[in-house]
């Protein structure tokens, strides 16, 4: 055996281990992996043998990475992630110029789908496949080239991030609705129904503080998942809704949504393109160019 093959450890206790290390133990790792418990601490047994040293101290029938082991696996699961990556990008595509994206359900329906005519306008051979993803997730375990993110930089490490824009949110509800319910100043919002989106559901006290109004004890109302279930709930007459201007424009053009009160609101958070930083290249590049353009004139 060469000296190259003599430190390469076998790829299923490699995979073992990794799974050992994320999951915290055996058990949970082997459900992930399709192996049994025992199966993995087999694994994870002959990974020690060859190293000659114990990654994990067992404690009773419980097992806890030690100082060895989470050293390995700061070395080691990070290139695994690169192995992943470059397997998923030589693996056969529909064509050379194939991405997958991940993004925002209602950002990508209605900031990236209506803008896709210019894209293939501009890379007529580029094909984008795109699904719904509101959490980060881990590039080295999803079979994605990149992904549109809402929130601040601190919240997805390890990957590059180009900045797109900021959104403004404004209240609107049904007219219907509004004639109703008059709205004279934004303290009487304290008395209707105010829905939220259902990952931001300080939205509403920071933008009844804007407006000077104290919204302490404010019940919480309804809450949505995504901005145009919400759009749809304050159109049929549900109440007010905080929503980005950007997402609704077809609603407030149409008038089946006004705005009562013209106090947009911004935050420090935005939207962001990010991708692994070594993937940069080829159509990825040629699609992140685009979206900053876009983004620009937006």
């Amino acid at each position: 055996m060469s000296d190259n093959r003599k430190w390469l450890p076998p790829m299923h206790a490699l995979t073992a281990f990794e799974a050992a290390v994320r999951h915290g133990g055996f058990s949970r790792a082997g459900e992930e992996i399709g192996l049994t418990q025992s199966a993995v601490s087999r694994q994870i047994a002959q990974l020690e043998d060859m190293l000659q040293t114990p990654l994990f101290d067992r404690i009773g029938r419980r097992v806890r990475l030690n100082d060895v082991g989470r050293a390995y696996a700061e070395d080691l699961l990070p290139a695994l992630d690169r192995i992943r990556r470059a397997t998923a990008r030589a693996s056969a595509r529909p064509t050379q110029t194939a991405l997958r994206i991940a993004t925002l359900p209602s950002f990508g329906m209605r900031w990236l789908a209506p803008r896709l005519p210019q894209l293939t306008a501009r890379h007529p051979d580029l094909v984008i496949d795109f699904a719904a993803r509101s959490q980060p997730f881990d590039f080295g375990h999803e079979d994605f080239d990149a992904a549109v993110h809402f929130g601040v930089p601190q919240e997805w490490p390890g990957v590059a991030m180009d900045f797109l824009f900021r959104e403004e949110a404004v209240p609107v509800c049904a007219p219907h609705w509004l004639a109703a319910h008059p709205l004279r100043t934004p303290a009487d919002l304290l008395h209707v129904p105010l829905l939220s989106q259902s990952s931001r559901r300080d939205a509403w006290p920071r933008w009844l503080a804007a407006a000077g109004v104290d919204a302490a004890g404010l019940a919480p109302g309804p809450a949505f998942e995504h901005f145009l279930m919400l759009a749809q709930a304050s159109a049929a007459g549900a109440g007010v809704a905080l929503i980005p201007s950007f997402l609704i424009r077809p609603e407030l053009e149409a008038g089946t949504l006004v705005i009562p009160f013209a106090r947009p609101m911004s935050t420090e958070q935005g939207y962001y393109l990010v991708y692994p930083p070594e993937a940069l290249a080829g159509p990825l590049a040629q699609f992140r160019d685009w979206m900053l353009d876009q983004a620009r004139s937006a």
